[in-house]
């Protein structure tokens, strides 16, 4: 049971009268699907957010390149990048493992590991921030971006992890039949076993005993089209 004080943090007052009694109600107002956040160690996350009224957030290839080195400088080890200290977004190689993203011309997936506790709500604090205050720099604009914060959606099952980073790879297939071929997705990666060292592909490859053609035929497999995910998996429409 939800303690009064704290009931009364998520609800606004309302006085009514029931036979010329005055009884205090409480209006609530319940959270967004998806906008609560469960935060553990050693967890995988789908997190999505899209453009703000749906609108385009990477309107050039420039965009996407800016978005994808900022989780390469956020997650290469620190020790390994040039000129760490001089790099102002904050490494969090230690805390969070990305294991597939896709960028979509008004949206995002990722798929992650959260090894510590606090750790994905720093890294995507600082993404975030860092992104927008590019992206209206460059296109001299100003407010918000995204719609909302970004939706974090803990996956407890190792079965849908499989076919998560299927639906996270399959996103540009109406734009780009071609998957290995859209430049702004981990799947190529999957597929040639070149990965750079921030991304954590192994840990869905071993599901395909790190075969890459097994992978690409689960991925590519037609009468998997029927499966779903759990609607609270997936992008909000």
């Amino acid at each position: 049971m939800i303690a009064l004080q704290s009931l009364q943090r998520l609800s606004l007052p309302k006085t009514v009268f029931v036979e010329n009694k005055k009884i205090i109600t409480y209006i609530i107002f319940m959270p967004s699907k998806n906008s609560l956040k469960k935060y553990i160690e050693n967890g995988y996350y789908h997190i999505y957010n899209r453009g703000h009224d749906e609108r385009i957030v990477f309107l050039d290839d420039q965009d996407y390149k800016v978005f994808l080195r900022l989780l390469k400088l956020s997650l290469t080890p620190k020790n390994e990048i040039e000129n760490a200290d001089l790099i102002r977004i904050t490494n969090r190689a230690d805390s969070v493992e990305l294991i597939s993203y896709c960028l979509m011309p008004n949206h995002f997936h990722l798929l992650l590991k959260q090894i510590e506790k606090t750790g994905m709500e720093n890294f995507m604090r600082g993404i975030m921030t860092a992104y927008v205050k590019y992206f209206n720099k460059k296109y001299e604009r100003m407010g918000s971006l995204f719609q909302g914060r970004y939706k974090a959606i803990s996956i407890e099952k190792d079965e849908y992890l499989t076919h998560l980073s299927r639906y996270i790879h399959m996103n540009p297939v109406k734009i780009n039949p071609i998957l290995e071929e859209y430049p702004y997705s981990s799947y190529k990666y999957y597929l040639n076993g070149n990965n750079p060292k921030w991304l954590k592909s192994k840990f869905i490859m071993d599901f395909f005993s790190e075969d890459p053609k097994e992978y690409k035929k689960f991925i590519e497999d037609k009468k998997i089209e029927d499966m779903f995910l759990p609607e609270e998996l997936i992008l909000e429409n």
